[in-house]
């Protein structure tokens, strides 16, 4: 998962972009980078680490421009670290571009090994290359599509572009005078637009906006390539789909609990699946324990459904990161003793029901049951809000294998076991789905098995 984020038309865009992408840190740990225009040229910053470590304050000194694109990584395609940290810079006919992309290809490799075998070269292993090497291979307008004068050079050769990947993106190009905003046909990543007076924002959750105090907009729809210069705003729709696959993992552990993402507020499906998961559970129990801080929301929720009162059983370092986006398994391990400790004020001798978001590996449920047993805790019902995950991800999502994910390895009694619980209870799929408005717009293939878009390459995950 990774976080973009864009503003056009503003002084001092590169700090515009510095404190928008901070406030999408949750997306991604492992790189930042900045790209800035002055509408004459394009200047770029890439650094490994979090956004405060990494961008110190004189790396933004002469680094002055109007608009720009950020992006916060943590790759699903790629090698990890500093090397395919973005924006991405390329030089084209048209010019100096920089592009940042959240999502995944599917078919990165097949379309890799056709450049190549033509003979272009590739400096990276990340499939945003592949939005860069395009721009150059050819043109293409659809049928009914109406360029407007401006847009008649450089809109052909991104729509080529475009008719030419498969799978999810959310995408930012940044032209020395021009920002484009795309979102794919079937709307699998979000990307938002807000705006400030005449500067306009992009991003990939509406919180990005709040910490400008910017107005939100709306949401780039799925299928738009939305051109901003200083002429204006011009929208179009040139692949249009008849189904929409918007992630709803989105909403049950990235996004940030106070966005607005897939025209939901995330607080209130997070509440919801919560009292769902109360209204399928008999469990007795003397208090609810929110895992923090995903779990946190969704405990509010099922400790109202329940009448049961909610206590703060475990406490969250917050100078330590989210694990479940930690590259390995034995940094996950270890950041979770790192960032989670036992209060046993309110956990000894109580039967206690855990609220997780959910449950990939079963390691990070383990290592809490066990904390909470070592607190005094009488009983341990472990409670995920959303369904068993038994598929990998091939849209951008960390869930690289079946092997890995131990709904396919293990049934409910196995896991409840592994994990050390006293009880195991997952809400259903039919529950998940109820959670959200037109469940049918959303892509749950992790949950249900069913992918809404064909998988050609499916090598393209790290190890």
């Amino acid at each position: 998962m990774c976080g973009i984020f864009g503003v056009f038309n503003a002084e001092h865009a590169e700090r515009y972009a510095f404190y928008g992408i901070y406030a999408l840190q949750h997306r991604g740990q492992e790189s930042v980078g900045i790209a800035v225009s002055d509408f004459e040229s394009i200047k770029l910053i890439r650094k490994a680490g979090l956004v405060l470590e990494a961008i110190r304050k004189e790396d933004l000194n002469g680094f002055f421009g109007y608009s720009a694109i950020a992006h916060v990584r943590y790759s699903t395609a790629g090698d990890p670290g500093a090397t395919n940290s973005q924006p991405l810079l390329g030089e084209t006919s048209l010019g100096k571009v920089a592009v940042v992309h959240n999502g995944n290809l599917v078919n990165y490799l097949s379309l890799r090994k056709e450049l190549e075998d033509k003979g272009k070269r590739f400096f990276y292993t990340s499939d945003t290359e592949l939005f860069l090497t395009l721009l150059e291979e050819g043109e293409f307008i659809p049928e009914g599509v109406e360029l407007h004068p401006l847009d008649r050079e450089l809109l052909p050769k991104v729509f080529y572009v475009l008719s030419r990947v498969r799978g999810a993106y959310s995408l930012l190009y940044l032209f020395k005078d021009k920002m484009l905003a795309i979102r794919d046909p079937m709307g699998f990543r979000p990307l938002l637009m807000g705006r400030i007076k005449d500067t306009f924002l992009f991003a990939s959750e509406s919180c990005a906006f709040d910490i400008l105090q910017a107005e939100l907009w709306r949401e780039i729809k799925p299928g738009e390539v939305l051109v901003v210069d200083k002429q204006g705003i011009r929208s179009y729709f040139p692949f249009k789909s008849n189904k929409k696959a918007m992630c709803i993992f989105e909403l049950v552990y990235f996004s940030k609990p106070e966005s607005f993402v897939f025209d939901n507020w995330v607080y209130r499906v997070r509440k919801r699946m919560g009292e769902l998961l109360a209204y399928e559970d008999q469990v007795s129990a003397d208090i609810v324990v929110p895992v923090p801080d995903s779990g946190l929301v969704p405990a509010i929720g099922y400790s109202q459904a329940k009448g049961l009162p909610l206590e703060l059983g475990l406490i969250r370092n917050h100078y330590v990161g989210r694990s479940f986006i930690e590259p390995t398994q034995e940094l996950r391990d270890i950041k979770v003793l790192m960032k989670l400790n036992s209060n046993r004020a309110v956990l000894e001798g109580k039967r206690v029901v855990v609220i997780d978001d959910s449950l990939v590996r079963g390691t990070t449920s383990k290592k809490i049951v066990g904390m909470l047993k070592r607190a005094g805790a009488k009983e341990i019902h472990m409670r995920i809000v959303s369904p068993p995950v038994v598929g990998p991800c091939y849209f951008g999502i960390d869930t690289p294998t079946r092997d890995e994910l131990i709904a396919n390895r293990m049934n409910l009694e196995d896991i409840r076991s592994f994990i050390g619980a006293d009880s195991l209870k997952y809400l259903s799929l039919e529950g998940l789905r109820s959670a959200v408005e037109n469940p049918q717009d959303f892509c749950d293939a992790c949950f249900s098995n069913l992918y809404p878009l064909e998988v050609e390459d499916t090598a393209l995950r790290i190890r």
